[in-house]
């Protein structure tokens, strides 16, 4: 029967996956490995493992299909073989929202708890609706593009004329199903940047002006660099961090992007920089700072599963000893960004307090942009002016 070729495809991925990897990176590696899976396998290979995922903690009990059986369930409209197979009662509430979802394997499973998905103790940042954030983990999350604001009508359409969904969500930004193959319908990559909807609302935060000089002291591939230059193409920056290859891909975006005037650096944070940076005055610094990552659990929900709650005390050393070899080259009267895609109150709220009790600084604002409202991630922002 093709349901137990489904069983054994899924039980195969499973066993395979240590956590070490992304998941989606895993995936890439066991394809190759494993060629004699056609797309039609691969593909349900992928929606099961990241499915099985999306169950948190919850009902770990269970025997791993049943499991997944469930999980499938609750994150899909089409019913697929495993779940026919092995929770054949949810048949019926397929097309159901996910809410409703939830309370029927409730019924089914009186020890499922909604809770147990995101079973950390960790107090969440203030705004954030449990419930609501809870539920929009079993949804996957939207592919986000940022574009110029002449350029939208023409890629809009041209994306519709794909026969894909677009939804345009500002000025700016166009919302497209995952796994979108943009390459294949625009050819043109410099007309795009791919970055999540609450990442590019960060930028209200930024306010760069003409002829600043901006450190963007964790930049990896780039992406908040790129937004900084599209709100202020005038803008000068150094952009740095502690991963040569990180800054690799950033070249190649910034080339596509026609940004030329920047530097690039190596930089260990945790170090004391004074003889690389020592004569570096900088109008304004973003820290993006190393996190937990919880608030883009639903683009990556193998973190559910793997990730491990005592890591967040040492993120929150790691956030705070990076913000006190940073907060010295910024001028006075000028903005620390501070950022996080956490939503762990201990991340977000209580690193600002502990910066604002050791630096010389003002909080002008802060936010807990919740991205479950829009199929994205969710991220935290503070700007800070040091006095």
């Amino acid at each position: 029967m093709q349901v137990h070729h489904h069983i054994r495809a899924f039980e195969q991925v499973l066993a395979s996956y240590d956590g070490k990897l992304p998941l989606h990176r895993h995936l890439v590696v066991y394809f190759k490995q494993n060629k004699q899976m056609g797309s039609s396998d691969r593909r349900w290979a992928s929606r099961y493992i990241y499915s099985y995922f999306r169950l948190g903690k919850a009902l770990a009990s269970l025997p791993a299909i049943e499991r997944l059986a469930i999980a499938d369930f609750l994150c899909n409209t089409d019913l697929s073989l495993i779940t026919e197979h092995a929770f054949p009662a949810a048949a019926e509430y397929m097309t159901k929202p996910v809410k409703e979802k939830v309370a029927f394997v409730k019924t089914q499973y009186p020890d499922f708890d909604l809770k147990d998905v995101f079973p950390f103790k960790g107090e969440l940042s203030e705004g954030i609706d449990q419930k609501t954030f809870l539920l929009s983990l079993f949804v996957q999350p939207d592919l986000f593009i940022r574009v110029r604001e002449t350029h939208l009508p023409i890629l809009k359409a041209k994306i519709e004329a794909a026969g894909v969904a677009v939804k345009e969500l500002s000025v700016t930004t166009l919302a497209l199903p995952n796994g979108t193959k943009l390459e294949q319908i625009i050819d043109d990559a410099r007309l795009y940047q791919v970055q999540d909807f609450s990442s590019q609302k960060t930028g209200a935060y930024l306010q760069p002006q003409p002829y600043d000089y901006w450190w963007d002291c964790c930049a990896a591939s780039g992406g908040k660099s790129l937004l900084i230059h599209s709100l202020e193409p005038k803008v000068k920056l150094l952009v740095s961090d502690v991963r040569e290859t990180s800054l690799g891909n950033l070249q190649e975006r910034f080339q596509l992007a026609g940004i030329k005037d920047y530097q690039k650096k190596v930089i260990d944070l945790l170090q004391n920089n004074d003889q690389i940076l020592h004569h570096y005055e900088f109008d304004g610094v973003l820290l993006d700072a190393p996190c937990s990552g919880a608030g883009t659990w639903g683009r990556t929900p193998e973190m559910l599963h793997f990730f491990e709650e005592y890591k967040v005390a040492n993120y929150v050393k790691l956030q705070k000893a990076i913000a006190e070899n940073v907060v010295k080259y910024l001028k006075p009267g000028k903005p620390l960004i501070y950022m996080t895609c956490s939503v762990f109150r201990q991340e977000n709220e209580e690193v600002v307090n502990f910066l604002l009790e050791k630096f010389p600084l003002k909080l002008e604002k802060m936010e807990l942009i919740r991205g479950y409202n829009n199929k994205a991630d969710s991220m935290f922002v503070a700007r800070l002016i040091k006095q």
